[in-house]
């Protein structure tokens, strides 16, 4: 079954802000995160929570689509970045985790086929956009939960199988490297 990603998630933008360098939220940035949305550095909080409100505080849960820029990518928001606030690089989707996990549409919108839709549709030319209307709209497969999972699970096979063979890869060119060495000693 397809379904709009509209229909099973509200959507907002992130905030406004410019941190202090001090405060009680952490204010995330794409500039935090590599292509893969994928949290590259410790965060510490850096913006007073005086002003915003309270819908804009991140839940463990909401997923975070970087929707300006040439970098789009999809993340879950986890309990280790609390509180904290997304800046308007993003789009918080808050799933309706009745009918959606918010690892699954994190998938979805980080696959290939969902990345070229997407990126067919941005606005701008200096600063590529995805609009709201555009995440709102986009239609994607939709199971069951069980094989929701079962896709996360096989994805998450694939990606330590491709781990595990970039690590055997490095040990061999170390290991002929070594070799090489000794036989030129």
């Amino acid at each position: 079954m397809k379904t709009q990603i509209g229909d099973i998630a509200q959507i907002q933008t992130g905030v406004f802000a410019k941190p202090s360098g001090e405060g009680d939220l952490v204010y995330l940035q794409s500039k935090h995160f590599d292509e893969l949305g994928c949290l590259q550095t410790v965060l510490h909080p850096d913006l007073k929570s005086e002003g915003i409100a309270a819908r804009h505080i991140l839940q463990v849960g909401d997923v975070l689509f970087a929707a300006k820029g040439s970098k789009n990518f999809a993340a879950v928001f986890e309990d280790h970045n609390r509180p904290a606030v997304a800046s308007t690089s993003f789009f918080v989707v808050k799933a309706d985790t009745d009918r959606v996990l918010p690892q699954y549409l994190v998938w979805l919108l980080n696959s290939p086929a969902i990345q070229l839709s997407l990126k067919g549709q941005a606005i701008g030319t200096s600063i590529p956009s995805i609009s709201k209307q555009v995440l709102e709209n986009l239609e994607v497969p939709l199971p069951e939960l069980w094989v929701q999972e079962a896709v996360l699970h096989i994805s998450n096979l694939r990606n330590k199988e491709m781990a595990l063979q970039k690590r055997i890869e490095l040990l061999k060119e170390k290991r002929i490297q070594h070799l090489i060495y000794n036989a030129i000693k």
